[in-house]
């Protein structure tokens, strides 16, 4: 942390050799948990799946597409990640699908300065989502002309697309949320009811890209600014 917290409250001072004791205990938890996170990795690539309709279609770029193109030759995952080029070496290809229509969420993507493939699946939310929800994380595997659902998630479990929030959890105060588990006068001004999200009314990541001067008229004409 970079700055004076308005909460004068923090950790106790204490000679080094004493705080990296206690860090090598919690190194040894944190050690534990990746293992964990590892055996849980292997059981979720062991998992069987299921085939869904190569032809639902959604709407990218130029149009009406089937979910079979997507892929662009890979694998895809739904959420927002700035540096693909790590994924693509794997085989695997990074789209967002957006509830909304696309030309008005396109401008959205574009206002971000978003690089990933964006498509909007309002047409076939039903077909995609089968009973479940949107906020969610899908992966899929295409084999020649089929597709194939081999994992979902929601809540929580998405937070893999979020790193500013393991960043936060190794940061004295944490993300500042209201249900952690911090010691007392630590700052949690943060609910999680969309707040924790926002500044000002706006989702936090809109302020840096108003400041540099991009419009945020998303519009609803069909044209891309």
């Amino acid at each position: 942390m970079t700055h004076e917290p308005q909460n004068t409250t923090r950790p106790p001072v204490t000679d080094r050799a004493s705080w990296q004791a206690e860090l090598d205990g919690l190194l040894a938890r944190e050690k534990a948990h990746t293992r964990e996170g590892d055996a849980i990795a292997a059981a979720r690539r062991g998992l069987p799946m299921v085939e869904v309709d190569a032809a639902i279609p959604v709407t990218g770029e130029h149009g009406p597409v089937p979910l079979l193109e997507v892929f662009e030759g890979r694998t895809f995952f739904n959420g927002l990640v700035s540096e693909l080029s790590h994924l693509h070496s794997r085989d695997v290809t990074f789209a967002t699908f957006c509830e909304g229509p696309y030309q008005e969420s396109i401008a959205y993507h574009d206002f971000m300065g978003w690089r990933m493939p964006w498509y909007s699946a309002r047409d076939s939310a039903g077909a995609l989502l089968a009973g479940r929800w949107f906020g969610m994380l899908a992966c899929y595997l295409r084999e020649g002309e089929r597709v194939y659902e081999t994992y979902w998630t929601s809540g929580r479990a998405t937070e893999v697309m979020a790193p500013s929030y393991g960043l936060l959890d190794m940061t004295v105060y944490g993300r500042q949320e209201t249900w952690e588990d911090s010691p007392d006068g630590w700052p949690r001004p943060f609910a999680t009811t969309g707040e924790q999200f926002r500044r000002d009314g706006r989702p936090t990541a809109q302020w840096a890209r108003l400041a540099a001067g991009r419009s945020d008229d998303l519009g609803t004409a069909g044209a891309r600014a």
